[in-house]
């Protein structure tokens, strides 16, 4: 079962209340997406703790609900 591009965006500013969240479905097909997240909690992580506390934020569905998500993410300028 896919996941909706809604229920990603509700999970992510559930766990990042202040985030800017864009969420582009990829292949039109409910399962792949692409999200920009821009939240102050990302400032002093590395790339890769950023990345680590959306999948924190998605609560176990990656890999299953949620096949495929290409990230982008930042601090606000």
């Amino acid at each position: 079962m896919a996941m909706a591009a809604g229920d990603i965006e509700r999970l992510i500013k559930e766990r990042f209340p202040d985030a800017t969240v864009e969420i582009e479905d990829l292949a039109g097909d409910g399962d792949h997406y692409a999200a920009t997240v821009v939240t102050e909690a990302f400032r002093g992580k590395s790339r890769v703790q950023q990345h680590q506390m959306v999948y924190a934020a998605l609560k176990g569905n990656m890999g299953g609900e949620l096949h495929a998500l290409a990230l982008k993410t930042s601090t606000p300028q």
